[in-house]
């Protein structure tokens, strides 16, 4: 991110070599009329240096401007768009460094931009201001292009799973017992669990846990599964193992200062999840649910209940492994929730490999296709809710087809009762582009039992319009209609 003092230098370096270039000067002349060596002057303008005040006035005198413009977080109107862009909120939250870009290189790109590019600046911080994005949505955003550019597989991570593995004496171990989990955090760092003090408190009855850092104590809520609870104790022991500050304490994040945080809370939860479904293991399992020529949704399940974990869990493993030792990079992660009866859903979490799969645009206030495989099986779960039956998740499969696309998906879904006595459904889905590398390594894609449906992203976007499960109307087709139907009248005008 760029800190106050790297604006305010990044600032005046884009001002100073605006002026020198508007004066006709190059470094040496400037040099001369100041007295500043060339290097210096370099430095002033690649936003490394900020000058002293003698310096400022030699500047301001040599370019004919005043010192307070010179020191001034203000330009002339070509250069505005670009300091607000660079001096605001958004901009500062961007981890420009996890993305290899310096502050200098960032400098350099905007003082070089054309004023087309200089318009696209201002555009996009009116963007962002009209939208109130705020932090914790453009973290989370960059955080998932993070995840995109390293294939969401970390390697670095990876090898210190295995190292504490080894250390914990885990390597024969599966599934990893929670009890083992609450020794390790004890014996390695002195970390007690306590599953008592949070429960009743209605403040935080939807936070899962916290960690007491003075007391050395973790908080853990009443009612979670005893996988969503190792998730949480493998968490802890990764923020322990790996060092990681500075770090959240609970969960959910209430507040992110920084990108950093949400980094490093990533990275504690990739490291729960490897340590609890190892590599070499899981490689080893997904061969052997893609091998066979028939679709098997046991199979699936039985992988949860192997290494008794979460569904989501195994899903987001999932995301780590077939990228990178299965070549299976085009992918999407979707994690929704729903209520059947009220014809509610909503896209809680999403994730996309390699580029904007469909379904994508998930934060449209519109009502999101009902062929999609994460709403058709909250449909079979409700059936099963209304049958007194509570216990499993289901899983299915089912082969999408996005509607005037050459786009086709395997999506594997689970799903499952949120909780008992709730009417809420929560479905997870991770959805495969069907290709040729795909079609190789997957034969049970041409399972015929597996469902086809032609699917969109959203009711107010499709032109499917003999769709019995349509929840609203096409609006967005229908005014491209009539903006085709003016075209194909004015140009009846011109013939």
């Amino acid at each position: 991110m760029i800190s106050v003092s790297d604006g305010i230098r990044l600032i005046f370096g884009l001002k100073l070599k605006a002026l020198r270039q508007q004066q006709g000067m190059n470094y040496h002349q400037l040099s001369e009329a100041t007295g500043i060596a060339v290097s210096y002057l370099h430095d002033i303008e690649n936003g490394k240096k900020y000058p002293k005040a003698d310096k400022i006035i030699a500047l301001a005198k040599a370019l004919n401007v005043d010192y307070d413009y010179l020191v001034s977080l203000t330009a002339k109107k070509r250069l505005q768009p670009i300091i607000d862009f660079m001096n605001s909120d958004f901009t500062s939250t961007i981890p420009w460094e996890h993305f290899g870009i310096t502050p200098a290189s960032l400098l350099g790109m905007f003082a070089n931009m054309p004023d087309k590019l200089t318009a696209f600046a201002s555009a996009l911080l009116k963007r962002s201001r009209r939208l109130q994005t705020s932090n914790d949505n453009f973290y989370t955003s960059a955080l998932r292009s993070f995840q995109d550019l390293h294939d969401n597989y970390f390697e670095d991570l990876e090898k210190a799973v295995v190292e504490f593995r080894i250390q914990a004496k885990l390597n024969e171990t599966l599934p990893v017992l929670l009890e083992k989990l609450e020794a390790l955090l004890l014996e390695m760092y002195g970390i007690k669990v306590d599953r008592e003090e949070m429960s009743g408190k209605e403040e935080i009855k939807y936070l899962r846990s916290f960690y007491a850092k003075q007391k050395k104590i973790l908080y853990v809520n009443k009612g979670l599964t005893i996988a969503q609870e190792k998730f949480l104790l493998g968490r802890e022991l990764a923020f322990q193992y790996l060092k990681l500050s500075p770090r959240p304490y609970e969960t959910n994040v209430q507040s992110l200062a920084s990108f950093e945080i949400l980094l490093h809370n990533f990275n504690a939860s990739y490291f729960s999840n490897a340590l609890l479904m190892p590599e070499d293991t899981i490689i080893e399992d997904v061969h052997t649910i893609f091998l066979p020529a028939k679709w098997h949704s046991e199979a699936w399940l039985n992988l949860v209940a192997k290494y008794d974990v979460t569904h989501e869990m195994l899903m987001q493993r999932l995301t780590n492994i077939l990228p990178k030792h299965f070549g299976i990079d085009q992918l999407f992660f979707l994690r929704m929730k729903g209520e059947v009866d009220n014809d509610f859903f909503e896209v809680t979490k999403e994730l996309h490999l390699s580029q904007l799969h469909n379904p994508n645009a998930n934060d449209l206030q519109e009502h999101y296709c009902r062929r999609w495989a994460a709403i058709s099986i909250m449909k079979d779960v409700d059936e099963q809710m209304k049958s007194k039956k509570f216990g499993k998740p289901i899983v299915q499969a089912q082969i999408s087809e996005y509607w005037q696309t050459d786009s086709r998906y395997l999506c594997v879904t689970f799903a499952k009762q949120h909780a008992a006595d709730s009417p809420v459904i929560t479905s997870v889905t991770l959805g495969l582009l069907i290709d040729p590398n795909l079609i190789q390594k997957v034969p049970f894609l041409n399972d015929a039992t597996i469902p086809t449906k032609t699917v969109h992203t959203t009711c107010e976007r499709c032109g499917i319009m003999d769709c019995k499960e349509r929840a609203g109307k096409p609006i967005f087709i229908e005014q491209q209609e009539k903006i085709k139907a003016i075209e194909e009248t004015l140009k009846r005008l011109e013939e």
